[in-house]
């Protein structure tokens, strides 16, 4: 009696799961929609199609919709077509869209014309990434093409090669179980495309640090409350000559409150990352950032763009983690700090402005460098971070950005987050070069766009660069937290999608800064 018993939950489990399996559609009854780039003719991601009665579908990282809609099969239906950086004809209405003949089994192909310059090729961290491509029976180019290390949403990308993988970490980082998830940074590995890793235009095969609920893990686990956030992080070799993990972290309160911040290393027994020395609150120079690594004189320099690289360090173990070390490019005299209204400049008797590197000294971002000139202290000309849109002429406010050697334009490459401005609040992406991490950085070229939508806090992967630095990789977190739109859009909320750019473009060719 008591093993009969036992078998019913058993007998019942796979009843359910035959229930399931029956009552989802097979491939075969969907109806595929594949929305392509006409210029490349690759699945485009991101494109909302929506009905006459408004109900949406957002085309997965291959571009297509698998639609099995009750009530709308067999019959013509009409779909307005829209993505943030492509187009869709209109018809004599002013209507982007397209009515189509709905049948099971059949599909239809549309064509978008991209006005980026930048190709968005796919989500990378999403729940449900290929999800239409798998419910119609197709082939996904990864491993774990709808759901992996139980992760629904991250923030913020970091990544690097070490140890002869791609190390990844993220930000806050969400699950299904709960509203609120992961808050000490998550991460993963992946293999080098050179290693047996995939192409980066086909996508990453991640491998999460997981906890014994399948769930991403904290990476920078703190006993004390709060989120831990990482930047300005590097890999160095140690006093001992060995190749070390380094880190900047802050504990936060809340979005712009800190509790703590300090300098971690990453412990590779453990796999996480350590408290290794503290950072006073109100240090003006410090880690941050997307730091890059440049020779100047001979000498190796890790510089830190926040957003501008304007802090510096000699690129050894003793120097970076010894702030005492750290220098900032500034107009500010040595010693001093910038305080609103009486900000001590650095002139000489001719009233020329001296930029220099110094030693515990602010560096001034675009937030101060706006104010100087609000208040005629600074001319625009006398500054060399001072970006300015090339088709409008108008200034930019840089919000963040990467900043990497590329060998194919033999300069140095920014990919640059505008703050609160342009079409949507912060969305639009920037490209930018320079010859000098100082600059100066004048001429910028919009490159990707994300109407009513945010896309903070981009990176290049030089490690992913294509035709010795032609083709570049980046990606960035897209959400609506900033934007005002209060519709998130499902799956891609709150994720980082990756583009490509051809650096050939004939459009990114920037007039030479004076």
């Amino acid at each position: 009696m008591n093993i009969q018993m036992r078998r019913v939950p058993t007998l019942l489990a796979v009843l359910l799961l035959f229930l399931q399996v029956i009552v989802r559609a097979a491939p075969g009854e969907y109806f595929a929609i594949e929305v392509v780039d006409e210029q490349t003719g690759r699945g485009v991601p991101l494109v909302e199609l929506k009905t006459t009665n408004n109900i949406r579908y957002w085309t997965d990282s291959n571009g297509l919709v698998a639609f099995n809609e009750p009530g709308l099969m067999d019959q013509t239906v009409f779909f307005n077509v829209w993505s943030p950086g492509y187009e869709f004809p209109k018809d004599g209405f002013g209507i982007a869209g397209a009515a189509l003949n709905i049948k099971a089994g059949d599909s239809k192909t549309l064509k978008l014309k991209r006005t980026n310059i930048s190709e968005r090729l796919y989500c990378s961290t999403e729940q449900g990434i290929y999800r239409d491509t798998v419910l119609l029976g197709r082939k996904a180019p990864i491993e774990q093409p709808v759901l992996n290390g139980q992760v629904m949403g991250q923030d913020s990308v970091i990544a690097l090669p070490y140890n002869n993988k791609i190390y990844w970490f993220w930000g806050d980082t969400a699950k299904p179980s709960y509203p609120l998830g992961l808050f000490a940074m998550s991460g993963a590995t992946s293999e080098l495309p050179a290693r047996g890793g995939l192409a980066p235009d086909v996508g990453i095969n991640f491998t999460y640090f997981t906890g014994k609920d399948g769930f991403s893990r904290g990476m920078a686990p703190l006993k004390e409350p709060g989120p831990v956030w990482l930047d300005g992080v590097v890999t160095i070799n140690d006093d001992s000559g060995r190749e070390r993990l380094f880190a900047h972290f802050s504990r936060m309160k809340d979005l712009g409150t800190r509790l703590e911040r300090g300098l971690m290393l990453y412990n590779d027994e453990r796999e996480v990352f350590e408290r290794f020395k503290p950072v006073d609150l109100d240090a003006v120079l410090a880690p941050g950032g997307h730091p890059f690594r440049v020779s100047v004189d001979g000498q190796e320099y890790f510089y830190f763009p926040t957003p501008y690289p304007a802090t510096r360090v000699k690129a050894d173990f003793k120097s970076v983690t010894n702030l005492d070390e750290y220098e900032a490019y500034t107009p500010l005299v040595q010693g001093t700090r910038y305080t609103k209204g009486e900000a001590k400049l650095d002139r000489d008797k001719k009233g020329k402005l001296n930029w220099a590197w110094k030693k515990d000294t602010q560096p001034l971002q675009g937030p101060e460098i706006e104010e100087l000139i609000k208040d005629g202290k600074l001319k625009s000309e006398e500054c060399p971070f001072r970006l300015t849109d090339v088709q409008t002429k108008k200034p930019i406010l840089l919000h963040g950005c990467s900043i990497y050697w590329n060998d194919y334009r033999k300069k140095l490459i920014m990919i640059g987050l505008q703050m609160w401005g342009g079409s949507s609040n912060i969305g639009e992406v920037y490209f930018a070069e320079s010859t000098k991490p100082e600059g100066p950085w004048v001429w910028a070229r919009k490159i990707v766009t994300h109407t009513k939508m945010d896309f903070y806090n981009p990176t290049q992967h030089p490690f992913f660069d294509e035709q010795a630095g032609r083709i570049i990789y980046f990606q960035g977190t897209y959400t609506n937290t900033f934007s005002g739109d209060p519709t998130p859009t499902p799956r891609y909320e709150y994720n980082q999608v990756m583009y490509r750019l051809d650096l050939a473009d004939a459009r990114l060719r920037l007039p030479a800064a004076q």
